[in-house]
């Protein structure tokens, strides 16, 4: 039976795509680069910021020149990540259930750690006990480390947890942990590139999270 459930952040629990965008090309404007569209950034991210500005100044710049970029990105999104970012329809009923019912929750995400540790404040009242981001004690995704870290904090066996999030990533990260996965198609990559990466198990709302659980019990 299910009793921890570990959340991707970016496209699975917020909608941060705007911010995103609006931070990338802050700093794309100051570097005397071309901006993205939004269809461009959802198309970067999900693994860490670093790749995320490497991919949008698409070697335009030298080693040096884009670590300054990204420099600029995080420091405009320490400002703005609010400004646009919203929980998907659904998820504070769905995160305050799982809470009330006594399942272990937790984020893993390769956002920045203090990014994500500030979103799960402002936006979730830290509900999430556990909400772990990139940072050089863990590796990012699609490592298991976070997964692992976070199972070992709770307490908790493997194969009763699961691992929610929207991208390839996630389904690798997943994998590498051994633990299960569920595909959500509202995020950032879609029903056809969750199932064309091997997702099995996806749900199309935040409410259809619990007849999965229930299943279980049948």
């Amino acid at each position: 039976m299910t009793d921890t459930l570990i959340f991707d952040l970016d496209g699975t629990l917020l909608n941060t795509l705007e911010d995103l965008a609006d931070s990338t090309n802050h700093a794309l404007r100051i570097c005397s680069l071309p901006e993205r569209s939004n269809e461009e950034v959802r198309q970067f991210v999900g693994n860490g910021v670093e790749l995320l500005i490497h991919r949008a100044v698409a070697g335009a710049l030298t080693e040096e020149q884009e670590r300054e970029c990204l420099s600029i990105f995080k420091a405009h999104y320490q400002e703005h990540m609010y400004d646009k970012t919203r929980p998907y329809d659904g998820i504070m009923e769905l995160v305050r259930g799982l809470t009330g019912r006594g399942y272990h929750i937790a984020i893993v995400s390769n956002k920045f750690d203090r990014a994500v540790k500030e979103l799960n404040r402002i936006y979730f009242e830290n509900l999430f006990p556990i909400a772990v981001g990139e940072s050089e004690r863990v590796a990012k995704k699609p490592a298991a480390d976070a997964v692992l870290e976070v199972l070992a904090r709770f307490g908790a066996k493997r194969e009763q947890a699961l691992y929610i999030g929207d991208s390839d990533v996630d389904i690798m990260t997943a994998k590498n942990a051994e633990v299960p996965f569920v595909g959500v198609t509202w995020g950032f990559k879609g029903e056809q590139f969750l199932l064309e990466h091997g997702a099995k198990r996806l749900i199309h709302r935040p409410e259809q999270l619990w007849r999965l659980l229930e299943s279980e019990k049948s």
